[in-house]
């Protein structure tokens, strides 16, 4: 029972070839192109509209230096919420329930951070490593903690997004398991348990959007530590 519970989580194969690949591609498939039209579609308004709504929001409080990330980070949270919410249809894989995945995604963009801050504001970044007003014997103390809490942060983002999207994917399954077999057993049980089924489809995507709202939000605010 619980291999077969987990058993959605495993990276597919087809013909000893690993589908990840073609599971990461898959949601930029579906995004709408460039266009060079006066008016779009209305699909493309939208698109347009979400990602200078979130732009505007995520960078309003990062500096001027901060701005040249906006693509990155609409790319990022679209990336992230198409995975998650493709992830909730039948017969699908959902590569941000792998920490590997996360991991992959997280590591680069945090050093993309700590790099640009090095870069521009060496003394306030190192600054960080040191809080105000640390007693002389506790120095070294407070520079390794603060060291290792600064090196566990793309960990902490990777793992935040495993465990909720992970969490939500294993309710589904438990929840959905349950009312089928209820509906075989007891179908007046299993009608009364449905709305549940679908009630709770429509909370794990907003989860999927919130979460990856949520991993691009924390980026920022490591940003603003390193932007001035």
């Amino acid at each position: 029972m619980g291999m077969g519970i987990f058993a959605q989580f495993a990276s597919p194969f087809l013909l000893g070839i690993p589908l990840l690949a073609l599971a990461v591609t898959f949601p930029w498939l579906i995004l709408p192109p460039t266009s060079r039209q006066l008016v779009d579609n209305r699909f493309r308004t939208l698109v347009d509209w979400f990602a200078g709504s979130v732009t505007k929001h995520l960078l309003g409080p990062v500096g001027p230096k901060g701005h040249v990330w906006a693509a990155l980070l609409v790319s990022i949270i679209v990336f992230i919420a198409a995975h998650n919410i493709l992830g909730l249809l039948p017969y699908t894989f959902v590569p941000t329930c792998l920490l590997s995945f996360n991991l992959a995604l997280a590591v680069p963009i945090w050093l993309a951070t700590v790099l640009m801050g090095l870069r521009h504001q060496p003394t306030i970044t190192f600054g960080h490593l040191l809080p105000e007003g640390t007693p002389i014997p506790l120095i070294p103390l407070m520079i390794v903690i603060e060291s290792f809490s600064l090196l566990i942060r793309p960990v902490s983002l990777a793992v935040r997004l495993t465990a909720n999207m992970t969490a939500g994917h294993l309710l589904l399954k438990l929840i959905s398991t349950a009312t089928g077999a209820a509906l075989a057993k007891a179908p007046e049980l299993g009608l009364l348990a449905f709305p549940a089924v679908v009630g709770f489809s429509i909370l794990e995507v907003a989860v999927a959007m919130i979460q990856a709202y949520v991993f691009v939000l924390l980026v920022t605010l490591y940003m603003q530590e390193n932007i001035s």
